[in-house]
C-alpha cells in the first residue's frame, strides 16, 4: 500500500503533527503577550507590538521563513558568545522550524487575541474591581475565560493555516509528510498517488483538530445565551 515507505510516512505525519501543535502553542503565547502589549496605554510597550504584528503580517510567509531560518543559528551563536559560551548551541531543524513559524504566526494570533480582549464588556471588568478584585484576579476570573471564548474561532482558523504552512518547512530540510511524499513519489514514480495520500493525511489531521476545537468552543460557551433568529 505504501510501497515500502510506510514507516517514513508515519514518521513524517507525526513530525507534521508535532510541528503544528508546538507552533500553535508558542504562537498563542506570543499572541496573548503581544495583544496585551498592543492594548497598553504606554506607547513604549504598544508601539513595538504594533510594529511586529503589522510588519510580519505584511511580508509573505515564505520570505520570512527563509529569512528567519537562515539567520536564526547566527543569532543563537551571537547570544551564546555574549554569555561566554564560545561553542554555541546547534539548533536542529525541528526547533528552528517551530521558532520560525511561531514568530510568524504569533503576529496573526496577536490580532486574534486583541480583538477577543476588546470584545469583553468593560462593565464586567469595572465590576470586578468594584468587588475588590486585584488586577490578577480580574484577569484570571473575568478577562481570560471570556477572552478564550471569543478567541477560539479565530484560533481554529489560525490552526488550519498553520497546519498548511508546515508544508513549507520541507524547503528547510524537515522531513515532514510533504518531503517524504516527494521522496516516495520520486522513487516509485507514483506522483499522483503520494500527492493525494499527503492531502488525505492533512485532511484527516484538520478534521480531528476541528472536532477537538469545536468541543473546546462548546465547553467555553457553556452558560452563554445565544440569540435565536
Amino acid at each position: 500500500m505504501f510501497y515500502g515507505y510506510g514507516e517514513q510516512i508515519w514518521s513524517g505525519t507525526w513530525l507534521t503533527i508535532e510541528l503544528t501543535v508546538l507552533t500553535v502553542l508558542f504562537s498563542t503565547i506570543i499572541g496573548v503577550f503581544a495583544a496585551l502589549c498592543k492594548l497598553s496605554r504606554n506607547p513604549l510597550i504598544s508601539f513595538p507590538a504594533t510594529t511586529y504584528s503589522t510588519l510580519i503580517r505584511s511580508v509573505p510567509d515564505l520570505v520570512l521563513l527563509l529569512l528567519i531560518f537562515y539567520n536564526l543559528q547566527e543569532i543563537v551563536n551571537w547570544i551564546c558568545e555574549l554569555f561566554g559560551n564560545e561553542q554555541g548551541y546547534q539548533l536542529d531543524a525541528l526547533i528552528s522550524g517551530v521558532i520560525t513559524l511561531s514568530f510568524i504566526y504569533g503576529a496573526f494570533m496577536t490580532e486574534t487575541f486583541r480583538s477577543a480582549f476588546l470584545s469583553i464588556p468593560k462593565g464586567q471588568i469595572e465590576a470586578g474591581f468594584a468587588c475588590g478584585m486585584s488586577k490578577w484576579q480580574v484577569f484570571r476570573y473575568i478577562t481570560f475565560p471570556q477572552m478564550l471564548r471569543h478567541a477560539l474561532p479565530g484560533v481554529s482558523n489560525n490552526f488550519q493555516v498553520i497546519l498548511k504552512a508546515t508544508a513549507v518547512v520541507s524547503l528547510i530540510g524537515l522531513e515532514d509528510i510533504v518531503r517524504i511524499s516527494q521522496y516516495a513519489s520520486g522513487s516509485t514514480q507514483k506522483f499522483m498517488y503520494f500527492a493525494v495520500m499527503a492531502g488525505v493525511i492533512y485532511l484527516m489531521i484538520s478534521v480531528i483538530a476541528g472536532i477537538i476545537l469545536n468541543l473546546l468552543n462548546k465547553r467555553f460557551s457553556v452558560g452563554t445565551q445565544r440569540s435565536s433568529t
